[in-house]
């Protein structure tokens, strides 16, 4: 690190759990998240704030007007605009050192396991249950750690996967046939905080991965409910005939 990158990370830098180790080990990352929208807005911005090197962001959708009120990386001349166009630019304006790559498609099975295993993390904010379970099964074949994390209405919920560890769960080991669900956004409608409640905690566990300090997420989902303004944690072991685990 040079010494404007020691005096921007200086309170990174300070954490006994995170130390200069921890922040080189940002800045030497590579994360793909997945989704630009409400649950991306929040995690975006504290990915490059908090010094993580480079940034791939994948979302085919254009924002629209009614996306403006939970997904606050974008602005009123942000409609009509590609959400990772937009969302790459925002992020050059919080921190030009970081390397922002805007990929403008559906994070289908076919490309997540081609390109998954060049990231070094991978965070999902893409809200659909057949993109989970594809970037669940890329995730095992390339060994790569990944951090979910849901919002609809006013409930949410955040957890990690690390194949990385062979006694970690997979997605499939929670969900081993989760349809696609009834209720979105779209339907149900969300309160908007809650996915920069739930986003945030993402990109928290994403740090303390990429940094190995603290303990993330793994075999643990923790879930809230804005209602009463309540966390619950549940605790979840990998299965033994997961068809997922066992093929990888």
């Amino acid at each position: 690190m040079n010494d404007q990158q020691l005096l921007r990370y200086s309170r990174h830098i300070f954490l006994p759990e995170l130390d200069i180790d921890g922040q080189q080990a940002l800045l030497n990352s590579h994360v793909l998240v997945i989704g630009a929208g409400g649950l991306g807005s929040a995690v975006l911005p504290y990915l490059a704030a908090s010094g993580v090197g480079r940034i791939t962001v994948a979302d085919d959708d254009m924002v629209e007007l009614s996306n403006l009120p939970r997904q606050v990386i974008h602005a009123d001349d942000s409609v009509g605009i590609h959400k990772a166009e937009s969302a790459r630019q925002r992020l050059l304006q919080l921190n030009p050192g970081c390397q922002v790559t805007a990929e403008i498609r559906r994070a289908d099975a076919d490309w997540l396991t081609s390109a998954l295993g060049q990231f070094d993390l991978v965070i999902d904010c893409s809200d659909n249950v057949t993109v989970r379970y594809a970037l669940n099964e890329a995730a095992l074949l390339h060994k790569v750690p990944w951090v979910s994390g849901a919002a609809v209405a006013m409930d949410g919920q955040i957890t990690v996967f690390d194949p990385r560890l062979p006694t970690a769960p997979c997605y499939r080991c929670l969900y081993p046939d989760l349809k696609e669900q009834q209720l979105n956004c779209s339907e149900s409608g969300v309160i908007s905080p809650l996915v920069g409640v739930i986003g945030s905690l993402q990109a928290l566990e994403a740090i303390k991965v990429l940094a190995n300090s603290g303990e993330p997420f793994v075999g643990r989902l923790l879930t809230y409910d804005a209602r009463h303004g309540s966390f619950r944690e549940w605790k979840f072991n990998k299965k033994n005939q997961c068809p997922a685990c066992v093929q990888c």
